[in-house]
């Protein structure tokens, strides 16, 4: 299958010839005990795991990719039952060259089927080393103009950490699973965390924690007052489809 928009000062004409599908995870709100977001996860149509499909993409076809991530996961989100949570989005920021240019193409996916956009989250890995930070600033800006939410993932493991978040305040940071790993029983990543967390509570930022596999995790990170986990313990990425009941009951009172 092909791939291609243009829209950008023809610098995002590149095409790319590459199947993928999609796998969801589901964000869950354990005050609430519900699903709170399905993060879309690239796969190969045969199962591959993201690494599988991401090493075939190049620097030439990078903006293709990431346009085409974009529209397959709403276009496949939209035929799902979402139950009104909200779909987040992995996005490249070195892809994206003129915001309001290129966001036409989710635009046009989201009017076509029907995904409403106040529901669509899209993430920036921290782990990704960004060439321009003014530039993501720009992005993040046209977004949230746009009515998206947007959101740093992995924070905490990447290249800039809290220089990042000076820069650029998004709506949302998800903690990396290297500061929530054993949070209940170490005492330096408790004290880290529940740092994060009063800088989130003080930006106005909704933090996340993902790579939860333990229910001790978990009830480490809610008595510090983290809600929004995600994680093995709860789900597993559901191939082409979402887990609308996970696993919640370790985390009854």
């Amino acid at each position: 299958m092909a791939f291609g928009e243009g829209g950008c000062g023809g610098q995002c004409a590149d095409r790319l010839d590459l199947d993928f599908t999609m796998a969801f995870q589901p964000i869950v709100d354990v005050a609430a005990g519900s699903v709170w977001a399905h993060e879309a996860l690239v796969r190969g149509t045969a199962g591959q795991g993201a690494g599988w499909v991401l090493g075939q993409v190049t620097d030439a076809t990078r903006y293709a990719f990431d346009q085409s991530c974009r529209i397959k996961a709403i276009e496949l989100a939209s035929t799902l039952p979402m139950n009104g949570a909200r779909l987040s989005i992995n996005f490249l920021p070195n892809a994206v060259y003129k915001a309001e240019a290129c966001i036409r193409a989710t635009l046009a996916a989201a009017r076509r089927t029907g995904f409403p956009t106040d529901r669509i989250i899209f993430e920036v890995t921290e782990n990704e080393r960004v060439v321009d930070h003014d530039h993501l600033k720009s992005i993040f800006n046209e977004y949230k103009r746009q009515g998206f939410l947007t959101a740093i993932d992995d924070f905490g493991s990447g290249y800039s950490g809290l220089n990042l978040l000076a820069e650029f305040q998004p709506d949302i940071i998800k903690l990396d699973m290297e500061l929530t790993r054993s949070i209940d029983t170490e005492r330096a990543r408790r004290s880290i965390v529940k740092a994060i967390l009063a800088v989130c509570e003080d930006l106005a930022i909704t933090p996340i924690a993902e790579g939860i596999e333990t229910a001790d995790e978990a009830k480490a990170l809610r008595d510090l007052g983290v809600t929004l986990m995600q994680g093995y313990l709860f789900a597993k990425p559901a191939f082409e489809a979402v887990v609308t009941e996970p696993n919640l009951a370790m985390l009854a009172p």
